[in-house]
């Protein structure tokens, strides 16, 4: 490298020489789990969780007239939902040691009772990054959720950090 290249430039070039892994990862779906029901009884018990009183999630009658036309979870819902035994087995590790970076969803459209959920996961993408501590590889996995009618109804995006 010459003294001429930019920082951003010579970032890049480290950044893809440090992190090697299968190009074909990315896109791949790894896991799809079993429908999981949605009761009536599990939205209410959420809602009393979380201290959750909006009258969209928690009173029929609201809820009959409000946009949904009935009750609905609240979209922090969607987090409850887990993946499948295998999820951690499919994830990259880069390193041995590794945690658990964040999640971001996206609520997309409204989980009902009586729906039945399916996720989907796949490896979304991998980045490094340079940190006061060293150089940290991310790994971003996204689980979609589908309903029984196959609408997407979130997206929820988990981060995880390995250490090379």
């Amino acid at each position: 490298m010459n003294g001429s290249a930019e920082p951003s430039k010579r970032v890049c070039e480290v950044r893809i020489d440090m992190v090697d892994y299968d190009p074909n990862l990315i896109g791949s779906v790894f896991e799809v789990t079993d429908p999981v029901p949605v009761t009536a009884e599990m939205v209410k018990d959420f809602c009393q969780a979380i201290g959750e009183s909006g009258p969209l999630y928690t009173e029929d009658d609201a809820a009959r007239q409000g946009p949904h036309g009935g009750i609905v979870a609240p979209p922090s819902y969607a987090i409850t939902f887990r993946n499948g035994r295998q999820f951690f087995e499919h994830i990259p590790r880069f390193g041995r040691q590794g945690f658990d970076a964040g999640k971001d969803v996206e609520f997309v459209a409204p989980i009902r009772p009586g729906d039945t959920i399916t996720l989907s996961s796949h490896v979304k993408e991998i980045y490094e990054k340079t940190g006061r501590t060293g150089s940290m590889v991310f790994v971003v996995v996204r689980s979609t959720l589908k309903n029984q009618n196959d609408e997407v109804v979130a997206h929820v995006d988990h981060r995880f950090m390995n250490r090379p």
